[in-house]
């Protein structure tokens, strides 16, 4: 069984959701909300990929494969003339409180483990799309 996808934390929704050339095409390239995060962490930004990471709350491998990804589509859109549209993912939005699947106690803090049982089998009560934000532990 393939482990759960895990929500990505962002800190910034886009106001425009919806970029195109001049000229106009039908083509388009789909940017997920967290591309665009990693995108504005560290290239706007500029922070250094482990505290993008850290801000993403994923580990450095993945924050690595999701800013290749983002880069990779706008890049696309770029050279071909495509239009960017930045919709769904797998993320949250802001602060999140947190269950722990274990003992079901829920808590509103960046712990990696349950405060009440030390489980690391906790997840984030709350998501956006297709997430659950349900995982195997906190990195």
């Amino acid at each position: 069984m393939p482990r759960p996808i895990r929500c990505r934390r962002v800190e910034f929704l886009p106001k425009f959701k919806y970029f195109s050339p001049a000229q106009g095409t039908s083509d388009e390239v789909t940017l997920k909300v967290e591309e665009l995060e990693a995108i504005r962490l560290k290239d706007l930004e500029g922070l250094m990929q482990e505290e993008c990471a850290q801000k993403m709350q994923v580990s450095r491998q993945t924050f690595q494969l999701i800013l290749e990804e983002a880069r990779k589509k706008i890049a696309d859109a770029l050279v071909h003339g495509k239009a960017i549209r930045i919709e769904g993912g797998n993320y949250v939005y802001g602060k999140c409180s947190y269950i722990c699947l274990n003992c079901g106690k829920v808590f509103d803090s960046d712990y990696h483990e349950c405060p009440d049982c030390h489980s690391k089998d906790i997840g984030c009560t709350r998501g956006r799309g297709r997430c659950y934000c349900f995982g195997h532990g906190r990195r």
